[in-house]
């Protein structure tokens, strides 16, 4: 099988191009790694209090990662999504040894340089593609230069983040069927992708979009809506609809919990978001072509979702949105809560 990506080279990219982050002293750096651990046993029970779901599986413990751990694990993850896309793409046809060494190199400095740049601002994750059931990750170089920012109290702002983090991992471990699920989807998007030229047009295009809309800071283009296929953008929807969902669950969760746990959590929300919405030029342009941006929108989008189901119908009525993956809620309905209610709960359902 053809090499798409020299992996090795990408891991030594991100390394090389991440940044160190902030200045911290040993004894600094070893008091923040125990308090995240910590804060994040603390948020869990928070997060099983406030939603009524808790792990039905053994859950690994946070691991606490700097910038260049970060961009390893997610390389081990996308390795496990872009071999066998390679794979299908490639068929029986193989280039030659120069020409795959060749794209293999400029491709993993690509992904290298891509990963340097998420690796320096992404504060937490719920990595679920290296196994099974997935593992947080808190990226902490990077909380403790954000909190520093926005002049934020540290263990408040440290509770804050791990009450998003851990409704994540609460998700995809309280709910059976999540982490197959979305690796399914992931995995139709692969098996609706076209291979041979077709690829090779749309990268063409991808290539000419990107540099385009690095010239008009209007462009609202991501590289996936460049690359994708039509059999793809059905996928895309449902995968879509899903993240919307469970990031505006997770924002949710930690606007309902914060206010009794965590005292400047006002000032933290508030001065937080103007950084989610701030950044220079050249910032907004990169956040758009990876698609940063609209999982930012998802934030906003899925938080009103949430919260109009709740209104509704109360957390345990919301909560058989994960009951099964026929009731979690179509791209459409992300803007119109009594649409899911009434299909999923029967016209006019009583909120206990």
């Amino acid at each position: 099988m053809a090499q798409f990506v020299d992996w090795d080279l990408a891991a030594a990219t991100a390394g090389a191009l991440s940044k160190s982050g902030p200045a911290v002293s040993i004894d600094e750096a070893t008091a923040v790694v125990a308090e995240l651990r910590a804060l994040t046993d603390e948020a869990a029970g928070h997060v099983a209090a406030y939603t009524g779901l808790s792990s039905r599986v053994a859950v690994p413990p946070v691991r606490v990662v700097d910038r260049r751990d970060w961009a390893k694990v997610n390389i081990a993850g996308l390795r496990q999504v872009i071999n066998p896309l390679v794979a299908k793409l490639s068929g029986d046809k193989q280039p030659g040894p120069l020409a795959d060494a060749i794209g293999s190199r400029v491709t993993g400095v690509q992904a290298g340089t891509i990963l340097a740049y998420l690796s320096g601002r992404v504060l937490g994750q719920y990595e679920v593609f290296s196994g099974e059931p997935g593992q947080l990750l808190l990226n902490a170089p990077n909380i403790v230069e954000v909190e520093r920012k926005i002049g934020a109290d540290p263990r408040d702002f440290r509770l804050w983040v791990c009450l998003h983090e851990v409704t994540h991992r609460t998700q995809f471990t309280a709910v059976p069927w999540m982490r197959g699920y979305f690796l399914g989807q992931v995995q139709a998007f692969v098996d609706a992708s076209q291979g041979g030229e077709h690829l090779l047009e749309r990268l063409r295009r991808g290539v000419a979009t990107l540099s385009e809309a690095l010239r008009d800071e209007e462009s609202r283009v991501s590289v996936l809506d460049v690359v994708q296929t039509p059999g793809q953008k059905a996928v895309l929807d449902r995968l879509t609809a899903l993240m919307t969902l469970l990031e505006g669950h997770a924002e949710f969760v930690m606007d309902g919990v914060g206010p009794e746990v965590i005292p400047s959590v006002e000032s933290i929300r508030s001065t937080f978001n103007r950084r989610r919405e701030g950044g220079n030029p050249l910032e907004k342009t990169v956040r758009r072509l990876l698609g940063i941006e609209v999982k930012m929108r998802q934030y906003a989008e899925g938080r009103k979702f949430v919260h109009g189901v709740v209104d509704r119908v109360g957390m345990a009525g919301f909560n058989k949105v994960f009951d099964s993956p026929l009731t979690l809620p179509w791209l459409s309905e992300l803007g119109d809560p009594d649409a899911w209610v009434d299909r999923v709960h029967g016209t006019h359902p009583v909120l206990d």
